[in-house]
């Protein structure tokens, strides 16, 4: 669809969509101000607040995008139907239909079949292409989650539930817990009508400010950007240049320290047999489409001898041969210890240090590796510095 297509036209305006997400912070805010005056705020308020934020959040996140979307994992049953009934709850329609937008948002990012392309502009990726109908309705893509019980039965009731889950639940919530009114519109309030504006638009900031904002360490193919910042909003996703290079793993913050509750909230459920086969994108492979991307940007527009290619080649395999021995050795180190109780002190500290010289080893090529590439980089730099100036 070219971008002349989506302007809004009276004809082509999504009327309960826009009434939706227009009526929503209206109604959102008018209400804040009306129960602030009348019972203030407690520790109520934001408890039901941040409860049904993180729930609706991560079924979106974990659920809808991960599980459903990508398949970077295996669910049992009480956690799909988890985020069925609270991803129901954000108000972003049935994980089928979400998820047939999303597979085609991968399939053609930033070309005109792109559900919302942030080529067509910030406002249209982030709500406008909600609020605007384009044509005929297609669901695709999605035969695996159509012949989910739950995932159909959601789908065929999306709406009730979510009013259910969202609206009615958190209001009934916040009465059994303070007994009176004052609980029921508070749970409604906080619980309801705000902590779905705040998810939608953390939800949209993935289409729109993570297309637009940040670095690309792993891939300049298309627009998508990392953001550790955005990344405390939107639950772990802000990642997103090394989600769109590697769908397939569970993970948008790879390193322990990145902020990423989705794949914390997947880790830890695999502790308790509800997730299984988290699928995780070796290190070898992140860091060398790494190398490779740093690369790119550095020799972007620039005529590149062959012998530049070869080193970079060189830097790549060694890094990666230096990865899989590296996870060789470790396994090796592991079986080893199986046998600890069967070897004397003497012999098993004699064997454990030859161990650990080999992963040593295995860590100073990888290291070596490293090295020869910022080597490689610095020499590229320079040579754009000495570029004779044309007259």
């Amino acid at each position: 669809m070219a971008m002349s297509e989506h302007i809004a036209q009276p004809t082509n305006i999504n009327l309960i969509n826009s009434s939706f997400l227009i009526g929503t912070p209206i109604l959102a805010a008018t209400s804040l101000v009306y129960y602030s005056m009348n019972y203030g705020i407690s520790w109520f308020e934001p408890v039901i607040f941040f409860f049904f934020y993180f729930a609706s959040g991560l079924s979106i996140t974990a659920g809808y995008h991960r599980l459903f979307s990508h398949r970077t994992h295996k669910g049992e049953w009480p956690l799909r139907l988890f985020y069925a009934l609270f991803g129901a709850a954000a108000f972003q329609n049935s994980a089928i239909k979400w998820c047939s937008d999303h597979r085609r948002h991968h399939l053609k990012t930033d070309e005109d079949e792109d559900p919302y392309s942030v080529t067509d502009g910030f406002v249209w990726a982030h709500i406008g292409w909600v609020m605007v109908d384009q044509g005929d309705e297609i669901v695709e893509h999605v035969e695996d989650l159509q012949a989910d019980k739950i995932l159909a039965w959601q789908d065929r009731h999306i709406f009730l539930i979510g009013f259910l889950v969202g609206i009615v639940l958190p209001g009934l919530v916040g009465f059994a817990l303070l007994g009176n009114i004052h609980g029921l519109l508070g749970g409604m309030i906080y619980g309801g009508f705000l902590r779905v504006v705040v998810v939608h638009h953390a939800t949209f900031l993935i289409n729109s400010a993570a297309h637009t904002w940040g670095t690309q360490p792993y891939s300049t193919a298309n627009t998508s950007k990392d953001s550790p910042l955005l990344s405390f909003f939107t639950f772990g996703e802000g990642y997103h240049n090394f989600h769109h290079t590697f769908q397939a793993d569970y993970r948008n913050g790879h390193r322990w320290y990145h902020w990423d509750p989705s794949k914390w909230l997947i880790q830890s459920a695999s502790w308790f047999g509800l997730t299984k086969d988290l699928h995780k994108i070796p290190d070898k492979s992140i860091e060398s489409r790494r190398m490779k991307a740093t690369f790119e940007r550095k020799v972007e527009g620039q005529y590149i001898e062959s012998d530049y290619q070869e080193k970079l080649s060189d830097c790549v395999s060694q890094l990666r041969k230096g990865f899989t021995d590296l996870m060789e050795r470790r396994k090796e180190f592991k079986q080893a210890k199986k046998s600890k109780k069967q070897q004397s002190k003497s012999s098993w500290k004699s064997m454990k240090e030859a161990h650990r010289n080999r992963i040593k080893q295995c860590k100073m090529k990888i290291a070596e590796a490293r090295k020869e590439f910022k080597v490689l980089m610095e020499s590229l730099k320079e040579k754009r510095s000495n570029k004779p100036v044309s007259a």
